[in-house]
């Protein structure tokens, strides 16, 4: 199924969608929005009540955190601060948040030092965790991705966040601004010729001298994105059911065709990322594939977090049309 940007109507859809879960009437001024209570329903059903739109925001996964920082809403504490400045540099941290510990094990007494008005998490994290958190602020749970509709999953969430924390007008602009770029992007790489063009886009990983290559399928954000340019995802098989990726060996690289291009992001920081230009340096099946000898493997920069929001999505559409325009 043909992916499209999004459009007015899937704008108005999405908007009676976040309607349904429940909030009170637009304030008709800056000082009622501060003082407006706030209900929403989060991605496992609960109710999360706020007595004004947040602003001391705990985010415990990156994904979350980029929407915060895009939101202009600097988060009071992040989970594994150092890696999300290694591997999200669209939406840069602007200040100084708490670490509190990983994004699967956050430090609920560093949480609890920090008095938040909301901590913003995911349904990736385990339900023991959000429980003991629920005890020390309320508790936002977005579904982190969602394989049948990647793109509005993630427009979801910054809606969601941004409703929290009374930044919905900026929201708007973070929407219109993804869709400029995207739109900005098609036009490039069909000037190019490259429109139709199959891609396939990956990351790998080596363990015990054996490398895995993890596929970013059609339902993936990534892949989702790169039929929006236009581009053919080349990958067959069939993702997982929230973040479309599915894995493979360097053999199973084989079936994807003569004419694709092949993308990937490395990084500098973390060199386990790097299999490409590493352990399959000299592998010979990947030496004689047919976009390694026509040198169609082009390596993304770096900080481009695959699991992001639109910011991150909008430095994915500007490397790859840089890599298949030169």
């Amino acid at each position: 199924m043909k992916r499209t940007l999004v459009t007015a109507a899937a704008a108005t859809a999405a908007a009676l969608v976040l309607s349904a879960c429940g909030s009170s009437e637009p304030a008709k001024d800056s000082a009622d929005a501060k003082a407006r209570k706030i209900t929403l329903t989060d991605a496992t059903g609960a109710k999360v009540t706020l007595d004004r739109p947040a602003t001391k925001v705990v985010g415990t996964e990156w994904n979350v955190v980029e929407s915060l920082v895009t939101l202009g809403v600097d988060p009071v504490g992040v989970a594994d601060v150092k890696g999300y400045t290694t591997w999200d540099k669209a939406a840069p941290l602007t200040d100084r948040p708490k670490d509190i510990g990983t994004r699967g094990e956050p430090s609920m007494d560093t949480l609890a030092g920090l008095t938040p008005d909301l901590i913003v998490t995911t349904t990736d994290l385990s339900a023991s965790a959000v429980k003991q958190m629920k005890k020390i602020a309320p508790v936002l749970q977005l579904r982190p991705a969602d394989a049948t509709r990647p793109v509005e999953q993630m427009m979801d969430n910054l809606d969601a966040i941004a409703r929290a924390t009374g930044t919905v007008d900026e929201a708007k602009t973070v929407r219109k601004s993804y869709e400029a770029k995207v739109a900005e992007g098609k036009k490039a790489l069909a000037d190019a010729g490259e429109d139709g063009s199959p891609i396939a886009f990956a990351d790998g990983y080596a363990a015990s001298q054996q490398v895995s290559v993890r596929a970013f399928t059609r339902g993936s954000l990534i892949g989702a994105v790169n039929e929006d340019l236009g581009l053919k995802n080349a990958w067959k098989q069939k993702g997982d059911k929230d973040y479309g990726l599915a894995t493979t060996d360097v053999e199973g690289l084989t079936g994807l065709g003569d004419d694709v291009r092949f993308a990937y992001i490395g990084n500098k920081a973390d060199k386990s990322a790097n299999v490409f230009t590493g352990e399959l340096a000299g592998n010979s099946v990947w030496k004689s594939l047919p976009f390694v000898k026509a040198g169609e493997v082009h390596r993304l920069d770096d900080g481009i977090w695959m699991f992001g929001g639109p910011k991150s999505m909008e430095r994915y559409v500007d490397g790859v049309v840089a890599a298949l325009t030169k």
